[in-house]
């Protein structure tokens, strides 16, 4: 009956992995009283609001066997810290930093890594988002938030707090309208500042908004902070891809797995009749992403509420849960994360996580 209940697992896609149960490694157990069976689960990404839906789903599909009265099915989730590039090591409290990237600007990456954080945070990881954009901080904007951070006593940043998620930018440190004139060198010591003098605290993910580019602040990433996965942003228009198979690149030659790329303003969808226009091309994320063998993460549309509530500060992600687009923000977040899960996992040991089980 065991091997009959591990077949009947690999059935069944995780969305977020794109394999089965079994291939994703969230199985840890199965046990068989006759005809009734129990099998615990451990997803290895935050999925609180979709954990209970995802294990009636298993359930029902066990009990649509013959040979299966009743089925019971349990799971949590934990996430690990995975590996980074040669020579570094995790980031002292924080399991895995996530860079996201565009070889352009204008293609809504920040947009994108903050619906991503939200997203995450949502489901229940612990999450901090930083803004590397030193010349162009949009972050304290996007997310509503200013003003100097508290001090510790150990002389660092408390990172600021908005929907869920800790951020810190250099917008905190300047006037809104003040520019940084700086050459590299001050950039990249900027970035890492804000990295390591910022009291982070546990986390699951930090998201790191990326400028637009390959050059310093890119450069230093890649050399000296520890990443654990890249994302790639890009609209459908070719100028937009030449830059992003750029950014793919670079992230492939520092051994930073690309964890998959958002094709970001797919189509507008005029709100007076309805009408899809694909304004910035069609379907070349698509292809991008099947040339380059990495998955798509989703396909977000172009829609005048993702700008106003951007401009607000209050991201997409962060409101009505029954929202087609905020929905859309949340897919491409678990997918991304769920891509990072089956990487392979740092050797450093870690303090385990403690989860709220749902069955």
């Amino acid at each position: 009956m065991e091997n009959r209940v591990r077949e009947r697992l690999t059935e069944i896609e995780d969305p977020r992995t794109g394999l089965n149960l079994v291939e994703s490694g969230w199985l840890r157990g199965i046990g068989v009283d006759g005809r009734n069976v129990s099998v615990e689960l451990r997803f290895g990404y935050p999925c609180d609001r979709i954990a209970a839906d995802f294990s009636q789903q298993i359930q029902s599909h066990l009990e649509a066997s013959d040979d299966i009265d009743a089925a019971l099915v349990s799971s949590d989730w934990r996430v690990a810290s995975h590996k980074v590039q040669k020579d570094l090591s995790p980031q002292q409290g924080i399991r895995n930093i996530l860079a996201v990237a565009s070889g352009k600007g204008g293609v809504g990456k920040s947009t994108t890594a903050v619906n991503l954080a939200l997203a995450l945070a949502q489901q229940g990881g612990r999450v901090g988002v930083l803004d590397a954009d030193i010349y162009g901080p949009s972050l304290p904007r996007m997310l509503g938030v200013s003003g100097k951070p508290e001090i510790t006593e150990e002389r660092k940043m408390v990172p600021h707090r908005a929907h869920g998620v800790q951020v810190m930018s250099i917008g905190f440190l300047v006037e809104e309208d003040t520019p940084m004139i700086w050459r590299g060198p001050m950039v990249t010591s900027a970035l890492q500042q804000l990295l390591s003098e910022s009291a982070w605290g546990d986390l699951d993910y930090l998201v790191i908004d990326l400028p637009p580019g390959t050059g310093d602040i890119q450069l230093t990433l890649s050399q000296k902070i520890p990443v654990s996965g890249a994302i790639i942003v890009t609209t459908p228009q070719d100028i937009a891809l030449l830059d992003a198979q750029r950014a793919l690149q670079m992230f492939r030659r520092v051994d930073v797995p690309v964890l998959g790329l958002v094709e970001n303003m797919s189509v507008h969808v005029c709100s007076n009749c309805g009408l899809e226009e694909a304004i910035f091309g069609d379907r070349g994320g698509v292809d991008m992403a099947r040339d380059y063998g990495i998955p798509l993460l989703g396909r977000l549309p172009l829609d005048i509420r993702i700008r106003e509530q951007s401009d607000a500060g209050l991201p997409i992600a962060s409101g009505d849960a029954d929202d087609a687009i905020a929905a859309g923000y949340r897919a491409m977040a678990l997918r991304a994360a769920g891509e990072l899960s089956q990487q392979a996992k740092s050797r450093q040991i870690e303090i385990p996580n403690i989860v709220v089980q749902t069955s």
